[in-house]
């Protein structure tokens, strides 16, 4: 049974400061629940280590499309079954709401539970928040990649 989540937050940076820190995705532990280590393997692979409820796990997630200032999406490769996307929209030249969707698998009785009970989804809203506090905390990106994946042409 397929599970998902769709949570928004409005930051104070402008569309490019944003989304150019939401490309660090070694950054991501500083801000995501769980999320133990993310490593860059090669413009389109990440390999995460994450730890929820206890539970550790390891997978490569695959960058499926990339577009500057605008969205990245990705799918997990093996073992942890999910996917998303994050886009970035221009509220003003100062302020962009970043927009989270993703749809996983729950492994097992607690995460199927936890997925019922909405944990999952105060989870990304949370991370979300943090994501916001980080971000706007510094005032500028902690790096940046501008290339661009092409979605895949079925």
């Amino acid at each position: 049974m397929s599970s998902g989540v769709m949570e928004h937050v409005d930051v104070s940076v402008p569309i490019r400061t944003a989304y150019d820190q939401w490309t660090q995705f070694e950054e991501f532990p500083h801000f995501m629940e769980g999320v133990q280590e993310v490593r860059q393997l090669s413009d389109t692979l990440t390999h995460w280590t994450v730890e929820i409820g206890g539970v550790k796990r390891e997978f490569d997630a695959e960058i499926t499309e990339q577009l500057p200032d605008e969205r990245v999406a990705w799918r997990s490769t093996g073992g942890t079954q999910q996917a998303g996307v994050v886009t970035f929209h221009r509220l003003d030249e100062g302020n962009t709401r970043v927009t989270l969707q993703m749809e996983f698998e729950p492994h097992g009785v607690v995460e199927q539970a936890g997925a019922k009970l909405g944990a999952v989804d105060r989870r990304a809203r949370g991370d979300l928040e943090r994501f916001k506090q980080f971000i706007e905390r510094r005032g500028q990106e902690t790096g940046a990649w501008r290339g661009t994946v092409e979605r895949p042409t079925p």
